[in-house]
């Protein structure tokens, strides 16, 4: 069963992006890469060994930094009130 679904997704995009059918908000797109970042770090935790995946989320967390500094650039508000949501730069 897949961890995201499309129910899940378009919940992501409908409370970060806007509407559930704006799925190319920079704020949607950092959300759901987010969910999937913390799915794939709760699945680390228990299969330790898993290193192709631990690439993959490494990947991700760097597609997430790309689009926090975008974010940043062009909306400084935007970009602190996302940070703030989802619990990110503690």
């Amino acid at each position: 069963m897949p961890y995201l679904t499309k129910e899940k997704i378009s919940n992501v995009f409908a409370q970060y992006g806007g509407a559930a059918t704006n799925t190319g908000s920079t704020e949607g797109q950092i959300a759901l890469i987010t969910e999937r970042i913390n799915s794939i770090s709760a699945h680390l935790q228990q299969n330790k060994k898993d290193f192709s995946t631990h690439r993959g989320l490494m990947q991700m967390v760097g597609k997430r930094k790309r689009l926090l500094t975008y974010l940043s650039k062009h909306n400084l508000q935007g970009y602190r009130a996302l940070i703030e949501k989802l619990g990110i730069r503690k």
